[in-house]
């Protein structure tokens, strides 16, 4: 065995550097980047409010929030210490405020409706992933981005991390010869999991189902690690564990008679900041932050597989489980000169073991600093060799493994940081979704789908 360490981007990915795809701005000397916010929920409020403000205060301004409930609105105006107008009316804080982004974090389903409001009214997007959930809305930004002139930025923010860039640097260089098919692992432990299920995401028409709203990030990983795109889904999926799946049911956890016998009781007055932007503001639009993950309203699967066959001859075997006892994931390229194996926090695999049930909050926060004795490990084995090659790379300590702060940097300061065209406008937004829709349409019909019949995009076999 032969250990390689990745402490930094190779030379070659250096090399590969572009400009970014999207607008930049000549921000005069002594002016910030102006930015508005739609959606103050936890994610805006949080990675792309306070967190903003903290590590690129020095180069970005808030000019405007939005939401539709006015008292979470004014929460979080105050908690960031704010002192720019909020706004319940979208258009009026555009026309006011004229930002240079209007920040999108809306729930799923709305994003087109912001995202096209924006760009039809002359500004620039920056959209949490999902892009959209559907075909027809996904045409929609499609056709409003080309009118208008104006660029989307999609926040695939686990491309940015250390580790997926190093595979992404791996397959680039031919490591394992070309790439034929991928087997790709995801689990979402039961603390993490389901808590997708006791809120708006178990809805189907909210967040067009986790092949959606979580698998997008998967998917565009898979996408831009394989340089290609994808012609045809074929997929399963069954809610066999959540929703209707239980003898006893309430309507929130606060009050539960169950609360004693169920194993998913979640406290949410524990979290002050959650208590404040939900719980206090339920009588605005009432939705309930804490529902019932055996709800009979849940309608998406928490089982999924799906088989993805590429424009450049690639197989893709994915899976998705929401109940698993730990997260984190594996994956496998086969080549035609080797192979390579890589995961994330599974537990037999890593020297230190993590506590479960706080390894979302963990996953959730914006440092880039390595943590000291931990690393990820790539696998490399050739064909016919005896032996295999070990590349580590550090584990970072911040959300998505480094990838949230990364990408805000690229976004903000570092405008023609663009290894291996790691920033992702609309069409990657779009392929990565097209997959989920497609799988969503596939367990329906009972039948594999072409993109081809989702929308008139041709899939490219190489794409870049």
């Amino acid at each position: 065995m032969e250990r390689r360490n990745f402490m930094k981007y190779t030379a070659a990915a250096g090399a590969a550097l572009m400009l970014h795809p999207f607008e930049s701005f000549a921000i005069p000397p002594g002016k910030k980047i102006r930015l508005a916010l739609v959606g103050t929920g936890a994610r805006g409020s949080s990675l792309w409010g306070r967190e903003i403000m903290k590590s690129f205060g020095e180069v970005t301004e808030f000019v405007g929030l939005s939401d539709i409930n006015p008292g979470r609105l004014e929460y979080v105006r105050k908690s960031l210490n704010l002192s720019c107008p909020a706004y319940t009316d979208f258009q009026k804080m555009l026309r006011e405020t004229k930002p240079d982004y209007v920040i999108v974090t809306t729930v799923d389903s709305t994003h087109d409706q912001f995202i096209v409001q924006a760009l039809d009214m002359g500004f620039n997007v920056i959209t949490e992933k999902p892009m959209t959930t559907d075909e027809v809305k996904c045409k929609k930004i499609l056709d409003a981005e080309k009118r208008s002139g104006k660029k989307v930025t999609v926040a695939f923010n686990y491309r940015h991390s250390v580790h997926a860039m190093q595979i992404k640097e791996l397959l680039a260089q031919d490591r394992v010869g070309k790439v034929t098919s991928v087997d790709f692992n995801w689990y979402l432990n039961v603390h993490h999991g389901s808590d997708y299920f006791r809120r708006w995401h178990g809805r189907m028409a909210k967040g067009g189902s986790l092949w959606v709203h979580k698998a997008t990030h998967h998917f565009d990983l898979l996408n831009w690690w394989l340089n290609s795109e994808p012609v045809e889904v074929s997929a399963y999926g069954k809610l066999e564990h959540y929703g209707h799946n239980n003898s006893f049911r309430g309507t929130k956890c606060r009050g539960c008679q169950y609360k004693d016998e169920c194993k998913f009781f979640w406290d949410i007055t524990k979290n002050d900041n959650l208590v404040n932007l939900y719980v206090n503001n339920e009588k605005h639009d009432g939705y309930i932050r804490d529902g019932c993950v055996w709800s009979k309203e849940i309608d998406i699967y928490d089982k999924m597989s799906a088989q993805i066959v590429y424009a450049n001859g690639v197989t893709a075997n994915y899976s998705l489980t929401t109940y698993s006892p730990y997260e984190g994931w594996q994956i496998a390229f086969n080549g035609l000169k080797g192979r390579l194996e890589t995961w994330e926090d599974i537990p037999y695999l890593q020297k230190t073991p993590d506590d479960q049930s706080k390894r979302h909050a963990i996953e959730m926060s914006n440092a880039d600093d390595a943590i000291p004795g931990e690393g990820r490990e790539i696998v490399v084995m050739d064909n016919f060799a005896k032996n295999y090659e070990v590349y580590t790379t550090p584990k970072i300590r911040g959300g998505h493994g480094g990838g949230d702060i990364r990408m805000q940097r690229r976004m903000f300061v570092d405008t023609n940081d663009n290894p291996h065209n790691v920033m992702a406008g609309t069409r990657e937004g779009a392929m990565s979704i097209l997959i989920g829709i497609a799988a969503r349409k596939s367990i329906a019909l009972k039948r594999p789908v072409k993109i081809s019949e989702l929308t008139d995009l041709k899939p490219m076999a190489k794409r870049f």
